[in-house]
């Protein structure tokens, strides 16, 4: 039966290689052939040939769906004579984790981005079909086509998924055992990589507006969405990883700040100072120059994690192994730097602003100021991640950036963003007067101050955590109070739009700051160890009640030594589950989750023979909020999305001079 389904692998193999290899080809062809085509257009101002372009567009389409279902299917009939296959995939792995298998190594994972890049590609082509002769969206065109040029070159180079191997094994070892062991691996990484990508497009336009000159705020108009669609895809992603990390590697966190978490926080942090940023250049035709930068650094940002991520520099269970590619993502990294500092220099007399802020207490002077933490936020995020690695390559010393540096270096950055997010939202356009903030911030002063005695009533101890609670309060009474201003006003509707949705991506903020200083503030870790039935522990008023081992074979191989743990009256199974394939043994905790607390049990492995049983055992308050935050987040994302009523009928931005009010705006209205 063996050589039956062999010599048939045999047969599909070759046409997997074949297929997958000219599909790739294809597409880096398509690609180069719209890079050209578009180039000369816009070179020679023939308009009419960027109709071709979309013919190129809709080959690198084909070419894309082609490799990655021949990889699929590879990866599905565990064709092992595919090298990618080889050395990832197994028969015995679920089905689930097998068309995960796709993004859980290096190749595969280019193959992922570059499919999600050409569907990007894809929606800009058709949702500007109609503008083959603004010049804007050509160079936009030829900016995402040479993106998609690079990331084709790669799968041609060094990193190609579809080499052939000689003598196919009979199995492969499968993915990592700790990317088997938790659903939410097939999620987290598409949805970062949602997110990286999509700020493309945003980029894409940002280059366009600088080589045309047309650096007013019509470009900042066609990419609102995208960019909201991009950081709601890289929160939502985030947020999963973290998930994933609690929830799988049973260390009682969520957060380490390891390279590769940090490396998808950077361009998050930028992008969303650049969101708010946005707001200030529409309103007022102020920060051209800090939006064009801050939206070409989250690019590259991107390009940089990329380098982080898959070059092997850094040392992470996220990371992959050290390759090939490594040079060229860095190169690509500092000609999108360099290319970005040359025309910024190059327009800088057209990127002069036209207003100035007339007074600190305004919503440009809040979001100013908030631009400036997230930068700060951002470069300590960023010198402590790349350090370690610039001291390496000029000495050869290793060092290493822990977490104490982090958390001393980003603690007063994150007291200072939560009171401008409570600030901000009451704070009129130009200038605010002593009498209307008072006013406006009464109820969130006072809904600060419950929250801070009630946190100390209900055990807050310590300058830092009551303080944060305090902060969150007044955040929370703020955005709440906005809601129910537009809700009264508008209806439904005062739910919807980038302001009102925006407020809900507030309320889910504020929820995950509280999360994370209750739940890292009041942790209470101990190991307890149990050598008979019936013995029992305590911790954080929970009892641990010890009531003996069990073990589970699943069909795919793997076994589960499970410990039999009574928390609280309830049977709870964390194991050291056994991968044969892999030959390792993983830890597989139990987490029991509640709106007050989490207790997550963890099995200690150990050498000594006998009966002993070994627990760690973590209780941690308000874990459960970081979840429900970055769902709340997601949905105001979304609501984001959703246009809101206007205040006035207008023309496309790009055709309106900058509008100034007249009034100090006398409460926030969703624009």
């Amino acid at each position: 039966m063996w050589r039956h389904d062999r010599r048939r692998a045999g047969d599909l193999t070759a046409m997997h290689v074949l297929i997958g290899y000219a599909a790739v080809s294809l597409g880096f062809a398509g690609a180069l052939l719209g890079v050209g085509t578009s180039a000369y257009s816009l070179v020679t101002k023939q308009p009419a040939l960027m109709r071709a372009v979309r013919l190129h567009v809709a080959l690198i389409l084909v070419a894309v769906v082609v490799a990655v279902g021949t990889m699929e299917s590879a990866l599905l009939t565990h064709d092992f004579s595919v090298k990618y296959v080889a050395e990832h995939g197994r028969i015995d792995t679920p089905v689930l984790f097998t068309i995960a298998t796709l993004w859980g190594a290096l190749e595969g994972s280019i193959l992922l981005w570059a499919l999600i890049l050409v569907g990007y590609l894809v929606v800009v082509t058709w949702r500007f079909r109609t503008r083959t002769d603004d010049p804007m969206v050509g160079w936009a065109l030829l900016t995402m086509l040479v993106v998609t040029l690079f990331f084709f070159g790669l799968m041609l180079g060094p990193a190609n998924p579809f080499i052939e191997v000689a003598n196919p094994p009979a199995d492969g070892p499968g993915l990592n055992p700790l990317l088997q062991n938790n659903a939410f691996m097939a999620f987290h990484p598409p949805m970062l990589y949602l997110g990286y990508v999509g700020f493309t497009v945003p980029f894409a336009f940002a280059i366009a507006a600088l080589v045309t000159g047309r650096v007013g705020e019509g470009w900042l108009v066609e990419t609102r969405r995208w960019t909201v669609f991009a950081w709601g895809f890289l929160t939502f992603g985030i947020v999963l990883g973290a998930w994933w990390s609690y929830e799988t590697l049973g260390w009682g966190g969520y957060w380490a700040w390891d390279p590769v978490e940090n490396a998808s926080l950077l361009p998050w942090l930028t992008g969303t100072a650049f969101i708010h940023s946005v707001m200030v250049q529409e309103r007022r035709g102020m920060l051209r120059v800090w939006n064009l930068s801050l939206i070409c650094a989250t690019f590259a940002l991107t390009i940089l994690g990329t380098f982080l991520t898959r070059s092997g520099v850094i040392a992470s269970v996220h990371a992959f192994s050290e390759s090939g590619i490594g040079p060229l993502l860095l190169g690509f990294f500092a000609v999108i730097v360099l290319v970005t500092v040359g025309l910024v220099a190059w327009r800088g007399d057209e990127l002069r602003s036209v207003g100035k802020i007339d007074s600190p207490l305004s919503r440009e002077g809040a979001f100013l100021a908030n631009n400036v933490v997230f930068a700060a936020f951002a470069f300590v995020v960023l010198l402590g991640t790349v350090w370690p690695l610039i001291i390496e390559a000029i000495n050869g010393d290793r060092i290493a950036v822990g977490n104490p540096f982090f958390d001393r270096m980003t603690m007063p950055i994150g007291f200072v963003l939560l009171f401008l997010m409570a600030i901000a939202p009451v704070l009129p356009w130009r200038k605010a007067s002593g009498e209307l903030l008072s006013d406006r911030l009464m109820w969130p002063a006072v809904a600060g101050v419950v929250a801070m005695v009630l946190s100390m009533v209900l055990g807050a101890a310590g300058l830092a955590p009551v303080l944060a609670f305090g902060l969150a309060g007044v955040a929370g009474g703020s955005a709440v109070r906005q809601l129910v201003i537009a809700t009264k006003r508008q209806g439904w509707r005062g739910l919807v739009g980038r302001t009102n949705g925006g407020m809900i991506v507030h309320i889910g903020v504020i929820l995950i700051a509280v999360a994370f200083a209750g739940s890292n503030a009041y942790l209470r870790q101990a190991e307890f160890r149990f050598d008979e039935v019936g013995q029992t522990a305590e911790l954080a008023g929970h009892e641990f009640v010890y009531r003996g081992t069990d073990q589970i074979v699943a069909p795919d191989g793997r076994v589960d030594n499970q410990v039999l743990i009574e928390v609280d009256g309830r049977i709870e199974r964390p194991a050291l589950t056994l991968f044969p394939f892999a030959g390792r043994t993983i830890g597989t905790p139990q987490t029991r989750g509640s709106l007050i607390d989490d207790v997550q049990l963890s099995v200690v492995p150990t050498e000594d023979a006998s009966d002993l049983v070994v627990v760690r055992v973590t209780v941690q308050p308000l874990v459960q909020w970081l979840w429900i935050g970055g769902m709340l987040m997601a949905v105001g994302t979304g609501l984001a999305l959703v246009p809101g009523r206007r205040r006035r009928p207008t023309a496309p931005t790009s055709a309106l001079p900058v509008q100034r009010d007249p009034d100090p705006d006398p409460e926030p209205v969703p624009v």
